[in-house]
């Protein structure tokens, strides 16, 4: 089965383990991070490509096994980030990130 991530037209999906070493990127994060290195990222320490405040936030994020999220503006685009645990066997195996461009007049509903 092809990977169904590679798929994601909107959709940026990178995963690193447990010590913050990427491990895995769909195509589009590998383009969306292509200025710094793309799929050559895979094997990378996250630690290597963000500054000391998001150093922080991601050893917070690792060390209480918490979701973050939050909206950005980047070369014009809108996008939810969505940092969250992911587990092997029940086990905390690092963070996978997700950036979504979203509408700049996305809807929101109370249901």
């Amino acid at each position: 089965m092809e990977n169904w991530a590679n798929q994601l037209p909107f959709v940026a999906i990178t995963v690193c383990d447990k010590e913050g070493k990427i491990v895995d990127m769909n195509e589009r994060s590998q383009m969306t991070f292509a200025n710094s290195g793309g799929k050559e990222l895979i094997g990378k320490s996250l630690f290597d490509c963000h500054p000391a405040r998001a150093q922080e936030m991601i050893k917070h994020l690792m060390s209480s096994e918490e979701t973050n999220a939050y909206t950005i503006e980047k070369q014009g685009l809108k996008k939810l980030i969505y940092q969250t645990p992911w587990y092997k066997d029940g086990e905390f195996a690092g963070l996978v990130e997700f950036s979504i461009v979203i509408p700049e007049d996305m809807p929101h509903y109370k249901r």
